[in-house]
């Protein structure tokens, strides 16, 4: 095994790990996150208010209809009864319960009509306040994201020379050995541990009598404990 072009290239690879971790949790595009995520759930706000006073204008629509066909009807109704006198009790408790219908009808319909005006005063004062604070958002966001950009730009340029210094130490390392290097890599990291004495450098448990004399041998070993590929004095 490569021993030592291998650790070098390991320590590259883990650099370019390390650094693209840290533009991950970079406190810029944490922030930038947030104010961006926070603009999309005003925008989405504001699209539900929307259709929300789409729908509401629809039935306020149907509604007046409704009342209008209403009063008409009570309006007919009450012209009729004035005109010619009930023949009896009961046709007169006919007239009186038909009348009663339709007022209360009428009556509930008037209720709504109200209720949705109120409805939709309080719909205009919510998209005007979600409008008036998205666009603060969007101001405040405009100079995070050009902050965060010239940041990236930087981090860029330095993530493309760590990538490019650990593409060269891996030229010094044959294929089989990087295979083994990025599969053990997958379970546990680093993948490389150097020997501390009689003990694994990477989770530091003790190895096996037998484990080190091969490991001097020159065998290429894993670590019982950790997985880790282990490098002998």
């Amino acid at each position: 095994m490569q021993t030592e072009a291998l650790w070098k290239f390991m320590q590259s690879d883990l650099d370019v790990d390390r650094f693209e971790n840290e533009m991950r949790q970079s406190p810029l595009r944490a922030k930038y996150m947030k104010q961006r995520n926070s603009l999309v759930d005003m925008q989405a706000a504001n699209k539900k208010l929307e259709e929300d006073v789409v729908a509401m204008y629809d039935r306020l629509e149907a509604v007046k209809d409704e009342a209008e066909r209403l009063a008409g009807q009570l309006a007919s109704l009450l012209a009729s009864i004035g005109d010619t006198l009930p023949e009896d009790l009961e046709e007169l408790r006919k007239q009186e319960a038909a009348v009663s219908k339709l007022e209360g009808n009428l009556q509930r319909y008037e209720q709504e009509l109200t209720r949705m005006r109120k409805d939709s005063d309080l719909k205009d004062k919510q998209q005007k306040d979600i409008r008036l604070r998205a666009a603060r958002a969007k101001a405040e966001l405009d100079k995070v994201k050009e902050e965060y950009d010239a940041e990236f730009k930087r981090d860029k340029t330095r993530l493309e020379q760590l990538r490019a210094a650990a593409e060269k130490a891996s030229k010094l390392v044959d294929e089989h050995t990087l295979a083994r290097y990025r599969a053990t890599k997958q379970h546990v990291t680093p993948p490389l541990a150097r020997m501390n004495g009689n003990r694994c450098g990477g989770c530091n448990m003790d190895l096996p009598a037998a484990m080190l004399v091969r490991l001097k041998a020159g065998e290429e070993l894993e670590c019982d404990n950790c997985g880790r590929i282990l490098i002998a004095e």
